[in-house]
């Protein structure tokens, strides 16, 4: 008897339109006044090779962090030319091929260990930092503007007058970029309304191009520490109620970190997420996995390549990426 060859598209919820990884290394430096940091020594930022590997992987969005002390040295002042530039190229690697590229300032709202709001760092040094920034980068729309990483332990009205104040400077520059705002209490999703985030739908664009980013690991304490997710099902729990948060309220949002270990409950906690989410396209536009990076070494999270080898956790993203469709080939009957 002759065999068959079937090809299969597994029937599932598509792919989200944005879906890729952050790209680690800008954030690594612990910046102090004065104590100037050296790129390659205490911080990197991604390379060409990088964007490329997972674009071939079906990723489109990156998230790309830096530290905010280093692209500004002093509030209020010029961006460091130098720093600026290699901030520019590594987005025009990117974005040039089509690719999005978020701009992350990974401070957790403060500024030297200050917080965005208090008597030393103002709602206006962190618009004026935006403005400067926004003015670089507002005629290339495939550059998002991340607000701010995980603001936290201040108040959530804090938060949206700093906010505010950034979304406001950055449209007088002209700039029509997409915004990611994030909410307070490190912009969890399983904490959002008890972290007060209700004040955040107060926020204004004059563009109206925004979007909530929020963050959500899977492990007991949702902290991302742990290489045990708490179960199967943790992330499709966690999401439910920002998602329907999001809907009654008609906003979207991008989940810009998530993460898990390469066991196999891990893998079946990111699918049953990654699935949630497909089924609500209406709120979530996609997601960038935490995280990538070429100085990550044996961090449980990395999906960096190891010798050009995939890390177990791309393989089960792949069916969640952009473009790459999940495909299974059955042979019906034996060979003759």
């Amino acid at each position: 008897m002759a065999f068959i060859l079937i090809s299969l598209h597994v029937a599932a919820a598509a792919p989200l339109s944005f879906t890729g990884t952050n790209i680690s290394g800008g954030e690594f430096c612990h910046p102090k006044p004065g104590v100037p940091q050296v790129y390659g020594k205490d911080y990197i930022y991604p390379s060409v090779n990088e964007f490329n590997y997972f674009a071939s992987k079906g990723m489109n969005v990156f998230r790309v962090p830096f530290r905010w002390e280093v692209l500004q040295p002093a509030l209020m002042q010029p961006l460091d030319p130098a720093d600026l530039s290699r901030l520019k190229a590594v987005a025009a690697s990117a974005t040039d091929r089509g690719l999005i590229v978020i701009l992350d300032p990974h401070n957790y709202a403060r500024y030297y260990n200050d917080v965005i709001g208090g008597p030393k760092v103002s709602d206006a040094a962190f618009a004026d930092f935006w403005s400067r920034l926004s003015t670089e980068f507002k005629n290339n729309p495939r550059v998002w503007f991340g607000l701010m990483n995980e603001p936290h332990d201040m108040p959530t009205a804090d938060w949206f007058n700093a906010a505010q104040a950034a979304v406001t400077a950055i449209r007088n520059t002209g700039a029509k970029n997409r915004i990611l705002v994030p909410g307070n209490g490190w912009t969890g999703v399983h904490s959002w309304v008890q972290s007060g985030n209700d004040a955040m739908l107060k926020l204004t664009d004059p563009a109206n191009n925004y979007i909530f980013e929020a963050h959500q690991y899977l492990d007991h304490d949702s902290s991302g520490t742990h290489p045990d997710v708490e179960s199967a099902t943790i992330g499709s729990e966690r999401l439910t109620a920002f998602t329907d948060w999001c809907r009654r309220n008609h906003k979207q949002a991008l989940l810009g970190e998530f993460g898990a270990a390469s066991d196999s409950k891990s893998k079946a906690a990111v699918d049953d997420m990654l699935t949630f989410m497909e089924k609500s396209p209406d709120v979530w536009l996609g997601f960038t996995w935490w995280s990538a990076g070429a100085w990550w070494g044996k961090y449980m999270y990395s999906i960096e390549p190891d010798n050009l080898n995939d890390k177990p956790q791309m393989t089960y993203l792949l069916p969640h990426l952009h473009g790459v469709p999940l495909v299974a080939t059955y042979r019906l009957g034996p060979p003759v």
